[in-house]
């Protein structure tokens, strides 16, 4: 039996600020708002937006807890259409490409929490 992932709570120190990026960047990875805080996809995944307790300390990318979160993007051309959106709307996206044909877009958002969107040719798994 699979248990597929239903839901991620992310904590932010400005929560005003982690909407307004999360509201820019999430629509391109077919999101939808659904309430307040809340998004979510066709197929069931809902990400949470909550306020994190005052005086924790920043994310950081090689210590415990979650390290970045991913997308499978359809082509690489949605990648790199979605880091030139993103650059528009003055959000930093970092682009990338791995062996073999792997395109990766690596996104930090307000507290430092990357996102990233790749896309891996036929026959290459999302994670070796």
């Amino acid at each position: 039996m699979t248990y597929p992932l239903d839901h991620l709570t992310i904590l932010s120190r400005d929560p005003e600020a982690a909407a307004r990026f999360y509201a820019i960047l999430l629509p391109h990875l077919g999101f939808v708002q659904k309430k307040p805080r809340i998004w979510a996809n066709h197929r069931g995944l809902h990400i949470q937006f909550l306020k994190a307790k005052e005086g924790t300390g920043d994310y950081g990318r090689h210590a415990p807890g979650l390290n970045h979160f991913g997308f499978a993007a359809p082509t690489r051309e949605a990648v790199e259409a979605l880091a030139e959106a993103l650059e528009r709307e003055g959000i930093e996206a970092r682009l990338q490409t791995f062996p073999p044909g792997i395109t990766a877009l690596f996104v930090p958002d307000p507290d430092g929490l990357r996102v990233e969107v790749s896309y891996y040719p036929p026959g290459v798994p999302p994670v070796d």
